[in-house]
């Protein structure tokens, strides 16, 4: 038993499906496997989160970071999901997602033209962040995701900037993944036709860095910028 080992459950392997996280269409794309969804999020910059104001749909590109099975977001203390999430009781119904596209699958019909993916959908409250310590691991995750290792290499934020900072957070329950994988899907009676049909990847990676014109003479690249990105 816990109190007599002293041990923390461990989180089940998937997530458990419901309504909202079971596809319509190409189900047999889905997959509530945590270390696949946990690989998605943290290979990403960007993600996309949805939420409903005055009665209509808003999606906004945000930064998030990752720290066990919580995502974070940051924001201005003034921006409308993280002004409204602070005022919502008890927090602000949201869906987030994040997609990589790891390929564009050119067939010889126009119709199976098509993108190999994988994407990651979460639903549920996202809360406002008051804790101070927890802010501040939030604010450490969401640079270290960018770039990680540079929350370390920089200043942290002071009093003045955390209090002009909101972080809220949404904990990772309600969500799947989905992905395609594979190559070109033409009818048979296509495959004599005379158009180049194949698969054209897709790569994301660190490009030279660029100094910033009034860098100190002698500061040298860290070297988490020459290494790639893992």
């Amino acid at each position: 038993m816990q109190g007599t080992t002293g041990t923390t459950p461990q989180p089940a392997a998937t997530y458990p499906p419901t309504d909202r996280t079971v596809p319509t269409r190409a189900a047999d794309r889905a997959c509530y496997d945590r270390e696949l969804v946990h690989s998605i999020l943290d290979e990403g910059y960007v993600c996309h989160l949805g939420f409903v104001r005055d009665g209509a749909p808003v999606v906004l590109p945000t930064l998030y970071g990752r720290v066990g099975e919580r995502l974070y977001l940051h924001g201005s203390t003034g921006s409308r999901p993280l002004r409204m999430t602070g005022q919502a009781d008890p927090g602000l119904p949201v869906c987030l997602t994040v997609t990589h596209v790891d390929a564009l699958v050119l067939a010889r019909s126009a119709f199976h033209h098509s993108i190999n993916y994988r994407s990651v959908v979460v639903h549920g409250t996202a809360y406002d962040v008051t804790d101070p310590e927890e802010k501040r691991t939030a604010l450490d995750a969401l640079v270290d995701h960018v770039v990680p290792g540079r929350s370390g290499d920089s200043r942290p934020a002071n009093k003045k900037e955390l209090a002009a900072t909101a972080v809220i957070r949404l904990d990772l329950r309600e969500v799947s993944a989905k992905a395609r994988t594979g190559g070109v899907n033409d009818e048979p009676e296509d495959l004599g036709l005379p158009h180049w049909a194949g698969l054209l990847p897709l790569r994301q990676g660190y490009g030279a860095p660029v100094a910033d014109p009034g860098l100190a003479p002698g500061t040298p690249v860290p070297e988490y910028l020459s290494a790639p990105r893992p």
